[in-house]
């Protein structure tokens, strides 16, 4: 579900035109609706009522300080994967012990930033990782809770590129090696375990390799306490997929994924840990472009154009997975209009600048407003400044009222970061 609808031939987000925002700050830029963040944070957490839950959105998902701070208003805690990503979670007023910090490549000041903001837990994911953790703990006399990320060797049944349960995967400890690192990390001084964590993937859109994965953990966390571990907390990740496009795979409702959940870790008396983000964020958020040309050729074959002042470097998601996101005319399309299909490109100097082949599309002309749905997580998130193209504004939105979130930098602003050398 989402806040975007069209009220008189117009698409809104919540009670604001969305032409309204582009007159006021430009296109592109990218919008959020406040009531889908809330729904879908609510929606979510309302999954464990019977659990102690900690919800710690995925802030790599979408980490513009507003977003985090409405989440952080409803109670939300972050998982994080950067020393930045700390401070930002840490700037919008969640605690640290609301806090995990993820990822396969901490490092020394990062574990360091973590421990002084006496985060809830760290999730470890090499031998390595622990040893440095350990160190780390020990210069500021302070001890690193830990779960180890198990990597259960579990195909998501999710585009490869953000699948990260499989054994050939970056992402984890291997799960053959999981009980002597536990045994590891008991003798070091540094280190307290507590848990145990398990994330394999994104846009997951079953429940089956979700139970398998969270049952053969449920067992490793069985063996463990057999072992005298005292695992008190069982760190599941996020995963769950949203829609994209309309006749696709609908992902399971967040009450059956907490049903299933519950099922598999009945009487364990763990407490529970979730990353959502996509969910939360994903629905949340638009890319709102205008149509700059329409460049047609009269030969047979050819190919039509829509050439928007949106690139890939603003939603680079089609690029780099293929993805599919639906657009909507800003103006809503009369009734039987004729479509045609078209390219969807920007002005990036790529071929692989296309948000969409051979699209259906209303009749578009320049000067049009569109807007591609389902954009709020890893959009801005993963935006660059490629081809030196500003970074696109962020807005919010709340009821009527709306504000920017992160306004376009000037190219004199942009310039500024570069220094010539010394010699120039």
């Amino acid at each position: 579900m989402h806040h975007f609808a069209y009220r008189n031939g117009r698409l809104h987000a919540e009670d604001v035109a969305i032409e309204e925002i582009a007159a006021s700050v430009g296109t592109p830029f990218y919008c959020y609706a406040s009531a889908t963040l809330e729904r879908h944070y609510r929606v979510f957490a309302e999954a464990f009522p019977r659990s102690r839950a900690l919800i710690a959105y995925a802030v790599k998902a979408n980490g513009n300080l507003a977003v985090l701070k409405t989440l952080a208003d409803l109670g939300a805690g972050a998982d994080v994967v950067s020393e930045g990503e700390l401070r930002r979670a840490l700037a919008v007023g969640i605690p640290g012990a609301r806090i995990v910090f993820s990822g396969v490549g901490k490092t020394k000041p990062e574990m360091a930033a973590a421990l002084a903001a006496g985060i809830h837990q760290f999730n470890v994911e090499s031998a390595g990782e622990l040893e440095a953790l350990d160190a780390a703990a020990r210069e500021m006399g302070v001890r690193a809770p830990i779960a180890f990320r198990v990597n259960p060797d579990v195909d998501a049944q999710t585009h490869a590129k953000i699948s990260t349960g499989k054994a050939e995967t970056k992402f984890g400890i291997a799960w053959t090696d999981a009980p002597a690192l536990y045994e590891r990390a008991r003798a070091l001084a540094g280190i307290e375990v507590v848990g145990v964590d398990v994330h394999i993937g994104s846009q997951i859109t079953r429940l089956a390799p979700l139970r398998e994965a969270f049952s053969k953990i449920v067992g490793l966390v069985k063996a463990l306490r057999e072992r005298g571990h005292a695992i008190a907390r069982l760190d599941l990740g996020g995963g769950l997929g949203v829609p994209y496009m309309d006749g696709g795979e609908i992902p399971p409702l967040p009450s059956d994924y907490g049903a299933m959940v519950e099922e598999v870790t009945a009487g364990l008396g763990l407490e529970l840990i979730f990353e959502p983000g996509r969910l939360i964020v994903g629905n949340a958020g638009i890319l709102v472009a205008k149509v700059l040309y329409v460049k047609e050729a009269t030969h047979p074959g050819a190919r039509r154009f829509v050439v928007l002042d949106a690139g890939m470097n603003d939603l680079i998601r089609p690029a780099l997975y293929d993805a599919f996101h639906a657009l909507l005319p800003v103006r809503e399309a009369p009734a039987g209009a004729p479509l045609a299909e078209a390219d969807l490109v920007g002005p990036v100097c790529e071929t692989g600048d296309r948000f969409a082949a051979r699209r259906p599309l209303p009749p578009l002309a320049p000067g049009d407003l569109v807007a591609f749905l389902t954009a709020g997580a890893y959009g801005a998130a993963q935006a660059s400044e490629y081809n030196t193209r500003p970074l696109v504004p962020e807005v919010l939105v709340k009821g009527a009222r709306f504000a920017l979130a992160r306004a376009r930098p000037t190219y004199d602003e942009i310039l500024a970061r570069d220094r010539l050398a010394d010699w120039q």
